[in-house]
């Protein structure tokens, strides 16, 4: 039977965590070089952090200028690409919002566990700031953790109990086929009720119903599962940190 994960254990799993990785660096500069730290510069000036105070406002803005709703995030193994809801308006904008700026180019998977999750965002090497803020949850009845879904990571409940969101973590959802009755579980557990389709979703494609209104999805991959199950098999360490880096570059672009 699919062992059940806790609560605790998965705010665990998808606490917000620096990358405790080496920092390799090299002596020579070429003209290839020079030009991508002249654009890294420019990208940074774009940047400007955001606050706790400034982020609805600044998003809100920003999404409605900006409506990519497609991303594409390249890694060594391969393209990932997902879909942005629309309905997870501040979640869109942000993820766009970091991905134009070329934040995300600096990150990587930085924890996997194999048939769980694969998480991402994040990197000790970056050299970008996005500030220090959060996301208000956008959780919707609509949107599950099913195989697949793109989902943002959070400190855990006792710091944060309104479940906001990461301001750059996310994960991309594995996960096995689930049993009815523990669906009917995660029902009365979470005091929601699944539509005939989603329990269908989970009973023969699989996914973690034990994330769902814990965490807030606001995309699904829709090519390239076969790249995160690769990630997903990359040999890690004791705490789920993969012995090699896995890192990510993302493009975005309307649909």
């Amino acid at each position: 039977m699919k062992k059940i994960i806790s609560t605790p254990t998965l705010a665990c799993l998808l606490l917000l965590t620096g990358c405790l990785l080496p920092l390799v660096s090299c002596n020579r500069t070429t003209e290839t070089e020079t030009a991508q730290a002249s654009e890294t510069t420019e990208a940074e000036a774009e940047l400007q952090p955001l606050t706790s105070e400034t982020a609805v406002a600044e998003l809100t803005n920003y999404g409605k200028q900006h409506p990519d709703s497609l991303a594409v995030i390249s890694t060594r193994h391969g393209d990932i690409k997902v879909r942005l809801y629309k309905d997870t308006p501040l979640h869109r904008a942000n993820f766009v919002r970091l991905t134009r700026a070329g934040f995300y180019d600096q990150g990587e998977f930085y924890r996997v566990v194999k048939g769980f999750a694969i998480q991402g965002g994040d990197s000790d090497n970056r050299t970008m700031s996005q500030g220090s803020y959060k996301i208000p949850q956008e959780f919707s009845p609509k949107y599950i953790h099913k195989r697949g879904a793109l989902a943002m990571a959070r400190y855990g409940d006792e710091r944060n109990p309104e479940k906001e969101s990461s301001s750059h973590n996310f994960y991309i959802v594995l996960g096995e086929p689930v049993p009815e009755e523990t669906l009917r579980a995660f029902e009365a557990q979470h005091n929601m009720q699944y539509t005939p389709e989603q329990l269908d979703i989970y009973k023969t494609i699989g996914g973690e119903p034990g994330l769902d209104t814990e965490y807030t999805v606001f995309g699904e991959v829709v090519a390239g599962m076969d790249v995160v199950e690769k990630i997903a098999q990359e040999p890690v360490d004791g705490t789920n940190w993969p012995r090699q880096i896995v890192p990510h570059t993302i493009k975005t672009a309307q649909q």
